[in-house]
Order: C-alpha cells, then structure tokens, then sequence
C-alpha cells in the first residue's frame, strides 16, 4: 500500500517516562506505516532539557512558529524529588508553559467520548470544552514568605518617569505571606480572539466567568477586555446562531453542572487549569481528553492533557507489562494531522487522521481497551488490553479501513 503524503513538516516533541515508551508505538504502529511525513524532532525529556539548559524547549516553540504544526508528547515538571531523581541542575520550568508563553496560545480541552462510557455528571450529554488562558496570573507570579512585623506594598513606577503609585496590601504584625501576579491587555485579548474564533468554528455557545464583584479592577478587566472583543463578533456570532454569555465564576461552575454541555467554557489561567481536570473526569478520565494549544496568529501544538504516567513507567522498567491508556496521545497525533491536512488543502490527510479516530473509538465502543477504561464503560468490564495489545487492536481495525 502506497503512503499517504503530508505535505509540510510537523513538528515533533518526544517526553517522558511511559507516555514516551507509548509515543514510539504509536509512531512505529500508527503513523510511520501509513504515511510519509517529515517529522522535525525535538527531545524534550527532561534529561535533554537538563543538557540544553532548557534551550531545547525554546527551539521547540520556535520550530512550531515556523511551521504551524507541533504535536507534543507528555513531559516532566521537575520539583525538588525529581532533580534528585533525574540529577538535575535544577528544578526546570513547565516546558508547556514556556511554550505557551512564547507562542501566546491559549489551551482549549475537548472530551473524547463514546457511547459506552457515560457521564458522570447525568446531564451532560455534549463535550464540554475547557478554553484555559495560557499566560500569567499565578504561573508568573511573585510570592515572598513575611517573617517578622512590616509593610507590604504593590509599586508601579511608570517608564516615562511619571509619579509611582503605591498601593499597601497589608500591614503585617507577625508572619505571613505575599503573593503578585499580573496580566496584560495584548494576552488576555489574544484569549479572547482565540475562544471566539474557536467558538465560531466549532458553532458552540460560548461562556467566560470571573470574579469581578469582587476584584473589581484585576477580574473586572478581564471581563471588560473580553466584552470589547465580542462586541466585534455579533454579526458573526448571530450567523452562527450561537451567543455569548458573562457570569460569575461561581455562578458558571453551578450552572455547568447541569448543563448538557456543547459549549466552549473560557477560564482564566488557574481557572482552566483545576476545571479542565473536573471536566476529564466528569466525562471519564484525563486519558480521554484532547489538548491544542492555540496561538493568535494561527500557530497549533497538540499532546495529552495527562501526565507521564509515572507508576506505569517504573513497572515497565521491572520489566512488567502495563496497561496505560493511549488515547489522548493518539489523539494528539490525529490532531496534529488533521490541521496540517486543513492548512495544507490535502483532504487525504484529514481523512486518515478521521479513520486513526473512528478506529480508536470502535475499539473502545466493543470492549478492547485498557484497564483504567474497564470500570467505566457500560457495562463494567473485566478483561483489558495491554499498553500495546490495545495500540496494535486499533492498528489492526485502521489496516481494514484504507
């Protein structure tokens, strides 16, 4: 059988521990048999990181602003255990969020699902998509550990020279802490135009909630900027019969719970983080979830939304078989093949990236899957694949489809 051309690279991102084990399979069984592609590799372990001073990370980010597409594979945040561990110089940062930072991007996650795994959350019945704003907040912030009586103040001293303003947080009588943390109106706009544009292209409704009652400068200007920008869009917005709607952050997590779902829920960066993991779980686990880093100028990099699956990792190096599911690797790689088909014009593409998915999915919908999906499908199961007997199963119903 002859392979199927994609026409521009794609770049690579290889990871860590058993989702790196898994990322070969799913190279050697599911891609490199079927297509040919130019894969512009990057290493990111966190032992290369650690070589490359982290500078590996940064090319990687590069190489995706240049070629459009990157698919990612999971990666290790080093704290203070795993520089022990992996005898690092130090304790790295996130490599997804120094790519999001770079690219500007904004996270959207979208549940995988089938028809035999079912919500747990009995109304929902559609995807839930997560829009997590990628860019500071709590993930740059400056913290301080107050130890004896003093003052803490926020300080702004203006470029042009112009007066300082001086805000006093609190005046400390005994120990305690300090937190900071900023945006800016370029990133929390690229945020907005992203989930619009997304909102738009997949025709969902689309919700934002903060704590404006509260904040009512920080929280408030997310709203305001975000409002600003939705104001362009109602044309657009009526064309697609689709609406736009502000509400408290605690107001939305109570009306999603008894949503049916179908919409795009944009959260600020924290926000995202905690709701998105609520969300895979709600619709069964992190292992089937979707994650597409999304940047203003129309830049996509895909992974899991889930980790290194470390537990699994170490009894594959005992040599034990695992069974560790692979479906949002999968997808990631789909993804990723998917969008350069669409940006590229080749169909064919697009249409192999649509059977990899339906193979996966008609595994799951008649049983062959892995253990951590036994106990939800309907019915409970009790025999499961392995790490690899469920990536050659999809592998085998894939050969059938071409």
């Amino acid at each position: 059988m002859s392979k199927i051309k994609v026409a521009k690279p794609i770049v690579e991102m290889d990871g860590d521990e058993m989702t790196r084990i898994i990322w070969a399979m799913i190279k050697e069984k599911l891609i490199k048999p079927f297509l040919e592609v130019d894969l512009k590799y990057f290493d990111l372990s966190v032992k290369h990181r650690d070589e490359t001073d982290d500078n590996v990370t940064v090319d990687a980010a590069e190489a995706i602003k240049e070629y459009g597409v990157g698919v990612k594979c999971a990666t290790i945040t080093p704290d203070a255990e795993r520089v022990t561990e992996y005898k690092l110089k130090k304790a790295w940062p996130s490599p997804n969020g120094t790519i999001r930072g770079i690219l500007d991007g904004t996270v959207f996650r979208k549940p995988i699902m089938t028809k035999n795994i079912l919500p747990a959350v009995r109304s929902w019945k559609k995807p839930i998509i997560i829009g997590r704003h990628a860019y500071g907040d709590l993930y740059k912030c400056q913290e301080y550990i107050v130890t004896k009586p003093g003052k803490a103040e926020m300080v702004f001293i203006p470029a042009d020279g112009s007066g300082a303003a001086h805000l006093v947080l609190k005046d400390f009588t005994g120990p305690g802490v300090i937190l900071g943390m900023y945006n800016t109106d370029k990133s929390i706009r690229s945020f907005a135009k992203a989930c619009i544009n997304y909102a738009l292209s997949e025709k969902v409704n689309l919700w934002f909630g903060a704590k404006d009652t509260i904040s009512k400068k920080y929280h408030a200007h997310f709203k305001d900027v975000f409002s600003a920008e939705i104001a362009k869009y109602k044309e657009e917005f009526d064309k697609a019969g689709i609406i736009y709607r502000y509400m408290l952050i605690d107001d939305a997590v109570a009306q999603i719970m008894k949503h049916e779902g179908g919409i795009l829920w944009a959260c600020r960066n924290y926000d995202g983080d905690v709701f998105s993991d609520m969300i895979a779980s709600g619709f069964g686990s992190l292992g089937m979830m979707t994650s597409v880093l999304v940047s203003p100028d129309g830049k996509f990099e895909y992974e899991a939304a889930h980790g290194t699956v470390r537990r699994h990792y170490y009894e594959h190096l005992k040599g034990n078989k695992t069974s560790t599911n692979s479906v949002a690797s999968i997808f990631a790689w789909t993804g990723a093949l998917r969008k350069r088909g669409e940006l590229d014009d080749t169909p064919e593409v697009m249409k192999f990236a649509d059977r990899v998915e339906s193979s996966v999915i008609a595994c799951i919908e008649s049983g062959i899957m892995t253990k951590d999906l036994t106990s939800l499908v309907t019915p409970p199961l009790s025999n499961y694949e392995t790490t690899e007997g469920f990536i050659d199963q999809v592998a085998k119903r894939l050969e059938k489809t071409l």
